[in-house]
């Protein structure tokens, strides 16, 4: 025998046969909202929250001692007794703004960025519509490599590259010997700066093409093939299916893909570094070198500070420039 049920008389103004409303008590002490749908929920942030107190760990903090440090004089004597530095306002800044070295280190980090980020995308773009064309198991192929070779550590790789550009045993220097009328042997690569820029970028791109590539490619999947086969059917050609069809859909993902890149290649420091030893020649500086130099080779931690913030703050200005984009195309509400 089924358990007997109370019928409930509808109150003045509701209608016959609504919905009873939900039960209301102690089942839900914190107050979340039903539904993925609510914004007003306390759930989200609470998952968020420890990801949030991390980053402020690892990035906030330092961020704010390196504001603090570039309106200060801090110099070694600070480091090691502890002594309060000068407040100096913004001369740090008026020092490093008039300097014409510092001027000219970011027109070569601009630069080298550029091409970094050019080579990079096409790349990783030419890569990606070839990976479309490609049999499943050359694919898989393709993308265990990339994989790979993006997963390697920057300091394996940027000493490979250290060997292939050697004067005496690099293999650069010894496969450009075999072509006729071509002499690369004991070549030194770093002598010349644009082919020691050259070999840094190569060290940069090959480290960057396989996200790239590999991203690309999972946006490309998402283009409805219907649509590609209707542009041909009408007489499109390749480039103009591509213009019109396919990168309308990836535009997201390759405006993504182009500013990290740009943050990336921005930043460059370990490579060259790593290819230069630790004392890197004026001619191979580009920012983060600079500052680093200015904080430990001039012993001048403020100025260098300086530096690296005016860096940030570049950075901040394409990551905001991101951000307008993606809410003029409704990706971010």
């Amino acid at each position: 025998m089924s358990a007997p049920t109370l019928d409930r008389r509808p109150t003045a103004g509701e209608e016959p046969g609504a919905p009873e409303p939900a039960a209301t008590g102690s089942g839900n002490p914190l107050g979340w909202k039903r539904g993925t749908g609510h914004r007003g929920g306390k759930l989200p942030y609470l998952l968020v929250l420890p990801g949030m107190l991390a980053i402020a760990a690892v990035y906030f903090y330092p961020l704010y001692r390196t504001v603090v440090m570039s309106f200060q004089d801090y110099r070694r004597r600070h480091l090691w007794s502890g002594d309060t530095p000068d407040w100096v306002g913004f001369e740090q800044f008026t020092n490093v703004l008039s300097d014409a070295h510092f001027w000219g280190v970011a027109a070569k980090t601009v630069i080298f960025m550029v091409v970094c980020v050019t080579v990079t995308i096409g790349g990783g773009l030419l890569i990606a519509l070839m990976m479309q064309r490609m049999s499943l198991v050359v694919r898989l192929m393709v993308t265990a490599a990339l994989v790979t070779a993006w997963a390697m550590p920057i300091v394996v790789a940027t000493s490979i590259f250290r060997w292939l550009s050697d004067s005496e045993y690099g293999l650069i220097n010894i496969l450009l010997s075999k072509i006729p009328g071509v002499d690369f042997r004991g070549h030194n690569w770093f002598i010349e700066t644009w082919q020691g820029f050259s070999i840094v970028a190569l060290v940069v791109i090959w480290g960057a093409i396989p996200f790239v590539a590999v991203t690309l490619y999972a946006a490309l999947t998402q283009v409805p093939r219907e649509l590609e086969e209707a542009a041909r059917l009408d007489g499109a050609s390749a480039l103009q299916v591509f213009g019109n069809v396919v990168f309308p859909v990836i535009k997201p993902v390759f405006t993504l893909v182009t500013t990290l890149s740009v943050i990336w290649d921005f930043n460059v420091f370990l490579q060259i570094f790593l290819m230069r030893g630790n004392n890197v020649e004026p001619q191979y500086e580009l920012l983060g070198i600079y500052s680093y130099n200015l904080a430990f080779q001039s012993q001048s931690f403020s100025q260098g500070t300086a530096v690296a913030l005016i860096t940030v703050l570049l950075l901040a200005g394409v990551a905001v420039y991101y951000l307008r984009q993606m809410m003029k195309r409704g990706e971010v509400e």
